[in-house]
């Protein structure tokens, strides 16, 4: 229906089908062919990683990323409460015990000051996860990693074209500084190829043991590259890698990442604007940019005072055919996890998941439906007499 404002409408730049048709021309359109070298290459020229392996999900990286690491059981591995599922599964399937840290009070991304606290002789990694696409402080994490010999995978699935700038004065794109990362290219994302993800190594001694794992735990790779003279099972490992269907539909959004991006930020101030009075009355909770990110305009959150308060406007929103979405539920307070978590009371982490609401964005949302949404929001908080 045309008078609908959908939570998300994934933005289509108009080569994805040329693109397609090129692979399938190819002859090749399973794993690592023209379009998904095409694709490493942009990634690593543009943002200066040292590798990069398209996945099939964000999950599948963080999951090679764990395997990489050689998490066994009774490791702990750090990270928040307040993130996806898939951050905590990919090294709960290696046996790990998560160990949950709360949010910041004026951001959901981890608090850094709090993370050292949690380390114990059996730390082995942090995972920090760039919340919204807003930078964590990773030179405070970096610092607590150097300290006590711990990796660090950044959960970068909302982080594509962000950055960091610590106390060195240098603009550092979010995935390039832990020793690994992981991307998402699922279709809420500012890049998107429907599903679809990515592992960086920053650190070279994965690099090797990555391509294996990534094709079943065969040294397949160095035997296309003449390398070896056969391939066989060498290492444990799963099917990681995608199509290259999949990476053509991405290499046509890669292509426009600046206009997309453009866009993107338009929308983001639009609605910053036009709440920014509300917060200015203490009303509700705005996004927070620190001095050392930058605003990859992922989505726009707001964070309203109660749950009840958050409902009345989901409520009201609906009502009018708009479609806001809550986020995450605390991991801590999970189903699956609410028996092993230490106890910790994580309150940050639990207002979050009460009242964050996050509002439509996508690169077709024009003016008007925004200045909408925000006169329902309004009309909720600060009705007029």
């Amino acid at each position: 229906m045309s008078n609908v404002i959908p939570f998300n409408k994934p933005y289509l730049t108009g080569k994805e089908g040329h693109y397609i048709y090129q692979a399938v021309l190819s002859g090749k359109i399973s794993g690592d062919g023209i379009f998904t070298r095409r694709c490493h290459e942009f990634f690593e020229k543009r943002f200066g990683f040292r590798k990069c392996l398209l996945t099939t999900s964000c999950t599948d990286a963080l999951e090679m990323a764990a395997l990489l690491i050689n998490i066994q059981p009774g490791d702990e591995v750090i990270m928040p409460s307040y993130t996806f599922v898939s951050t905590s599964n990919a090294f709960v399937l290696r046996g790990a015990k998560i160990v949950f840290c709360d949010s910041r009070k004026d951001h959901p991304g981890i608090d850094e000051d709090a993370i050292e606290a949690l380390v114990t002789e059996r730390t082995r990694a942090i995972v920090p996860v760039h919340y919204a696409g807003i930078a964590c402080d990773m030179d405070k994490i970096m610092d607590v990693a150097a300290r006590h010999n711990l990796y660090v995978i950044e959960d970068a699935a909302q982080g594509i074209d962000s950055y960091f700038t610590g106390r060195s004065g240098i603009r550092q794109p979010l995935g390039s500084i832990g020793h690994m990362a992981a991307f998402s290219f699922h279709e809420t994302k500012n890049i998107m190829s429907g599903e679809g993800g990515m592992l960086v190594i920053n650190d070279d001694r994965f690099s090797g043991r990555a391509e294996i794992i990534r094709e079943k735990g065969t040294n397949r790779s160095q035997f296309f590259r003449g390398e070896v003279d056969k391939y066989g099972w060498v290492d444990i490992g799963s099917s990681f890698l995608p199509s290259d269907i999949i990476a053509a539909f991405l290499y046509a959004q890669l292509e426009n990442l600046e206009d997309i991006q453009k866009r993107r930020k338009v929308i983001w101030n639009t609605y910053n604007e036009a709440l920014m009075p509300l917060k200015e009355k203490g009303l509700l909770q705005l996004p927070v940019i620190p001095p050392f990110a930058s605003n990859n305009a992922h989505m726009y959150y707001v964070v309203f005072k109660s749950l009840e308060q958050r409902n009345e406007v989901v409520k009201m929103l609906k009502e009018s055919n708009i479609y806001a979405v809550f986020h995450y539920l605390s991991l801590h307070k999970s189903p699956y996890y609410t028996d092993k978590h230490d106890g910790r009371e994580l309150p940050e982490a639990d207002r979050y998941t009460d009242c964050l609401l996050r509002l439509p964005m996508y690169y077709e949302l024009d003016e008007a439906d925004i200045l909408k949404t925000v006169a329902i929001i309004t009309s909720v908080l600060d009705p007029q007499p």
